[in-house]
Formats: structure tokens, C-alpha cells, sequence
């Protein structure tokens, strides 16, 4: 099977020979194509044609030629649409075929949302190849452990040799560091040959800082009335605004049909600005339902600072409206308060009774529907969300934010009890929530994960500055006397020891983690998916000294024979043993648990201590 998606923008190769070129600069009144085949440059006037797009077709190109535009000043810039620049960011497009990949997935349709557990991963951080071929090669360990969804930060062309990806500035074009377009689809294809979905990470708020010429010749991109944090706002709501928001609509379309990619994960949506009657996430997530949606599973995750629950409704037979599902800050926050005791900057709201928050997180979603944020000043955030499946929250512990946004990139397993820090992977990996892991975490990896980058030395200095003033105010890193030795984010030493050492995966007590958490997601796929579903709510949840007691309301298993019935969690997070009643139903899990001494009703948790059990229904 071939697979091709049709874009206005850029250069598309022809039936037969050819290729046509399309750029939109409404402002410019002329524009030279310069391509190279067999790498002597030639140049081409293009035309200027209505709606303010300049075009021509070259019967004598081909894919494999690189190729530029020149401006009327003379300066030179890739493709805004480049499928592939393998010079950097600065440098001249290549002609792709899209239709020159064979692909051998032709039976996958993709898998339902109940069933996802997310890894998320950073191709060049993930192995010491730190490319599409040499993550490629790990897919088997991670189907084998029970992840059933790849989460890829993004991977859109960035300056410089390597970078988180959210600086990216050619956002059709994959890094060419971590390999070809073929090499990718090679990946996406592999993992749906072992039941993986693929979700990549996609920046629709900004441009990165360096390498984006739009600013340039097409100022109608950008709206310098609304600034975000990193620079003038994309003008999604402007005069102009139906083709800038056409470039992201098919970009999205462009990763899902062309890549064959399970789905996005939107990056800070609360950063976009957009007054439009209907707003550019709500668009991208209709074309993609009424597209590609059609024939295949197609989920859509919003990262959302403002908690904004109408994003995750769903229609009457429990189809997604708009988004799939959200991070779930809120969760990870509470729970890291729970864990490590800080309260520094965003942790502030979570520092009154951290257990109850984190117990409010797994019983209706959100902590903050609504209520002011102390953090905040006062500002109100938040919907209601409590009539929301629990699947619409994607939970986890760390994620790359989580852990590279600290000033020394530790991960939680650095920071936490290490007991404690397992009863709370039960709780996330065991509740109807969809479970997301952070490379390395399945066996407490103990590289860290930092913010790093490579920019230009003017930038470079400008980044490595903000670090140390962002940092300056935490004392849990002041304290430390962290603040002067900040890694810096372009040495590429700061890139090199955040990528993961695995063998560290088969030793000790990584081995051990790698284990329990093996166990857990069996445990997960074989007594809960079944029963997990939309009708699942949670029924009551109580917080009892330190001990955290929910219970879930389960559905009606999909077809399966036995009565849903309710899912039972016990979690303690005391530093001395306590004491429970046994919950209803047959135990499907215990750790650091057992029968208390004297009394055959109750269990005596030790210190992270978990029991789990499944009540069912009798049946009619």
C-alpha cells in the first residue's frame, strides 16, 4: 500500500514526472524557485497566482532534488511545507515522494481507546543510536511489557543537532538527525506489526525561536498584537487566517494519513489564540474524525493548563466529540507533592492535604474545576468534569516536562520513597484512567531527563540565562546551591546524559521495578480493560488518616460474559503501618499487604501497601 496526503503547500511530485511547487506569500510580488538536480543549482521565476500563492511546475524534477526560495532581497529559504531537510533548518528543502514506501500494515485499524497505555519517548534520548531505525529495535520490549501506545514528542525539523523538539520550525519535515522519512514510516509500520499504536506530539501554538523565515515574507502567520512566551501569536483569527489554518489542518491530516499515525497529542493548546466561532483545535479534531476518522481508530490528546473539560465531551454513545483525552496535570502535581514534599512555584496548589488531591484526581479527574489557583493569584481554572469517563485523563507520574523542567532533570524515582512511589504507579496503572509511562520509568532509570538544546551563540547564551533566572527563586534547588552549576542546555553533554542507559533495565533493583510493573499491566489487560469502558464511574472515594480507599462503578465488559460489578483501591502512604477493612470481591492484587495479626476482617498495609479487588455484580 502506498500512502499519499494531497496539500496545497510545497512540492508534490506528479503522476508520471514532474513536480509542482506552491508557496504562500501574499506579500511578496515575486519568487524564484532555485532547485539542484544533481546538486548544480538552477532557478525558475514562479508564478503569482490568486489568493497570494506563488507556483511552478518543473517537468525535469524529481524526488531526491533539493531546492530553495529565493525572496526579492535575495535571500534564501527552505519550504515552509518542507517534507525533509536534511541540512538543518537553514538549508535547502528535499523533493519527497510520499508514495515511494511500501507499506505492510494494511489490516491495522488501530485500537480502542480503553486498551492505551502510553510510553512516552524522545527519539534521540531513547537509545544510544538516538534515531527512528534504533528505537525501531526496541518495540518488541515494549509490546512484550504491556504498552499498547507510543507517544513521540515532536519531531518537527529543529536547529541544531538536538533539542526537546517544541522548538521546531519546518513542522512537516521530520528531524533529519534521527534518520529519512522512510526510516520513520518504517517505525510507525513496525509497531503497528506488534499492536502499537503511534500518537506524535504536534506544536500548533508557536514557531521555534531560530530557523523560522515566515516571519520574514509572510507576516500573515502572526498576530503581534497577542504575544505568547514565545513571541507573536499565530494568527489563526486574522484576515488571512483560512490558509494559516489550513497549514495545520493538514499537517494534522498529513501525520495521520501519510505517516500513519494513530493520533496527536496536541502541545499546550492554552497557548493558542483563537477567537474564531470554531476554534483551530476544534477544526483539526473534526477533519480528523471526518477523515481518516472514518475508516480507523483516530484519538486526539490535549495538553490544557486551563482544564477546559468541554474539549473532552462525548457524544451520546460515548464517541469524542472533539479531543480523546487530556493530561492530566493536575494528578501529577498531587501526586508529587504527596511524594517528594515540595511546594515550590505550580506545586503551591497542591500543598493542603496532598493525599485528598491526589485521591479527588483518580475519583473525578481535575482538582481545579473551577476553584481560584493560589499559584495564579486567585484566577479561577477549571470545568466541572466528574460526568467525563475516567479514559478522558491521561495520568502518569513524570512525564518529559515533569522531569526536564527541573533545574538537574531528576526523575521521581531520585526523589521519592521508593514504596511509597509504587503504591502511587498501582494507583495510576490499576485505575480507569489512561495510564501514561516516561521512558525509563518502567525499570527507575536513573538518567536524568534535562532541558537541552543548540542554538546559535547569541540564543544559546539568551537560554542558558533564563535557566539560571528561572531557577533562582526555588529552594529546593537555591538551597542546594544548584543554581550556579545548571547544566547548560546547548553542551551536548546535557543531551548525552539524558539519553537512557539500558543496562541498567536487567540489574538490581531496576530489574525488580521492571517487574512489578510488567505485572501490573498484565493485571491490567487481562481483569480490568474488559470491565473499563464509558459507563465506568467512580462510586465513592475516602481518604482515611494516610490510607487512599476509591471505588469504581465498572462497565459492562464489552461483550464479555461476566457482570461488571466495581473495582475496589486501597493505597497507604503512611510512614508506620495501618489498617483496613478487607474490601468485597476476589483480590486481584496485594503488595506490601497482608491478613492483620488478630483480626481475620482487616488487612495491615505497610508502608506503601496496595490491595486490590474486583467485586462483581451477580448476574441476572
Amino acid at each position: 500500500m502506498k500512502h499519499l496526503h494531497a496539500m496545497p503547500f510545497g512540492a508534490a511530485p506528479l503522476d508520471g514526472r514532474g513536480v509542482r511547487f506552491r508557496l504562500w506569500a501574499p506579500g511578496l510580488p515575486s519568487v524564484t524557485l532555485e532547485w539542484a538536480p544533481a546538486g548544480a543549482w538552477r532557478e525558475r521565476a514562479m508564478q503569482r497566482v490568486e489568493g497570494g500563492w506563488h507556483e511552478c511546475t518543473l517537468a525535469e524534477a524529481a524526488a531526491g532534488d533539493r531546492y530553495r526560495y529565493r525572496l526579492p532581497d535575495g535571500l534564501r529559504v527552505p519550504d515552509p511545507a518542507s517534507r525533509r531537510n536534511p541540512d538543518d533548518v537553514h538549508g535547502p528543502s528535499e523533493v519527497v515522494d510520499p508514495r515511494a514506501y511500501a507499506w505492510h500494515d494494511d489490516d491495522w485499524t488501530g485500537r480502542p481507546w480503553r486498551e492505551a497505555v502510553i510510553y512516552e519517548l524522545h527519539i534521540g534520548a531513547f537509545t544510544p543510536e538516538g534515531s527512528f531505525a534504533g528505537a525501531q529495535r526496541r518495540l518488541g520490549e515494549l509490546a512484550a511489557l504491556g504498552i499498547t501506545a507510543i507517544e513521540l514528542m515532536p519531531l518537527a525539523d529543529f536547529p541544531g543537532r538536538h533539542n526537546w523538539g517544541y522548538d521546531g520550525v519546518l513542522p512537516f519535515a521530520p528531524d533529519a538527525s534521527y534518520g529519512t522519512p522512510a526510516e520513520l514510516k518504517a517505525f510507525v509500520d513496525a509497531a503497528h506489526g506488534l499492536g502499537l499504536m503511534v500518537l506524535i506530539d504536534v506544536v500548533y501554538n508557536h514557531f521555534g525561536p531560530e530557523g523560522n523565515y515566515l516571519h520574514v515574507y509572510c507576516p500573515e502567520f502572526f498576530n503581534p498584537a497577542r504575544q505568547t512566551p514565545w513571541g507573536a501569536a499565530i494568527h489563526f483569527d486574522g484576515p488571512a487566517s483560512r490558509t494559516v489554518r489550513d497549514f495545520f489542518v493538514h499537517n494534522a491530516l498529513y501525520w495521520i494519513e501519510e505517516y500513519r499515525f494513530d493520533g496527536l497529542r496536541m502541545d499546550a493548546v492554552h497557548a493558542i489564540h483563537d477567537r474564531s466561532a470554531t476554534p483551530i483545535v476544534e477544526e483539526i479534531c473534526t477533519a480528523l474524525r471526518q477523515g481518516p476518522g472514518r475508516d480507523r481508530e483516530i484519538h486526539i490528546v490535549l495538553e490544557n493548563d486551563r482544564n477546559e473539560s468541554h474539549r473532552l465531551e462525548r457524544e451520546l454513545e460515548g464517541t469524542p466529540i472533539a479531543a480523546t483525552a487530556q493530561w492530566n496535570d493536575d494528578l501529577h502535581h498531587a501526586a508529587h507533592v504527596l511524594l517528594t514534599g515540595e511546594t515550590d512555584g505550580y506545586y503551591a496548589d497542591y500543598a493542603r492535604r496532598p493525599l485528598e488531591q491526589f485521591g479527588l484526581a483518580l475519583a473525578q479527574g481535575f482538582v481545579y474545576t473551577g476553584q481560584p489557583s493560589p499559584f495564579r493569584g486567585g484566577e479561577a481554572r477549571g470545568e466541572p468534569c466528574d460526568y467525563l469517563p475516567p479514559a478522558a485523563f491521561v495520568s502518569f507520574l513524570q512525564t518529559h516536562d515533569q522531569v526536564g523542567n527541573r533545574a538537574l532533570g531528576e526523575r521521581i524515582d531520585a526523589l521519592a520513597d521508593p514504596a511509597r512511589l509504587l503504591a502511587a504507579r498501582a494507583c495510576v496503572l490499576l485505575s480507569p484512567h489512561t495510564p501514561m509511562l516516561f521512558m525509563g520509568e518502567e525499570y527507575a532509570a536513573k538518567t536524568p531527563f534535562r532541558y537541552f538544546c543548540d542554538f546559535g551563540p547569541e540564543l544559546a547564551a539568551a537560554v542558558a540565562a533564563g535557566r539560571r533566572e528561572e531557577f533562582g527563586g526555588f529552594d529546593a534547588f537555591a538551597g542546594a546551591g544548584a543554581v550556579g552549576g545548571l547544566p547548560d542546555p546547548n553542551d551536548e553533554a546535557t543531551f548525552l546524559a539524558s539519553r537512557l542507559d539500558w543496562s541498567e533495565h536487567s540489574t538490581g533493583w531496576h530489574a525488580e521495578a521492571l517487574r512489578t510493573i510488567a505485572a501490573l499491566l498484565v493485571l491490567r489487560q487481562i481483569e480490568l480493560v474488559p470491565r473499563f469502558g464509558d459507563a465506568t464511574r467512580v462510586e465513592r472515594w475516602s481518604c482515611e488518616g494516610d490510607t487512599l480507599r476509591i471505588v469504581w462503578q465498572l462497565d459492562e465488559g464489552h461483550g464479555d460474559a461476566r457482570a461488571p460489578g466495581c473495582l475496589h483501591l486501597i493505597a497507604h502512604f503512611g510512614s508506620a503501618p495501618g489498617r483496613v477493612a478487607w474490601p468485597p470481591g476476589r483480590i486481584v492484587h496485594m503488595m506490601r499487604a497482608r491478613q492483620a495479626p488478630g483480626d481475620a476482617a482487616q488487612i495491615q498495609l505497610l508502608p506503601g501497601g496496595v490491595c486490590a479487588s474486583i467485586d462483581e455484580a451477580p448476574n441476572d
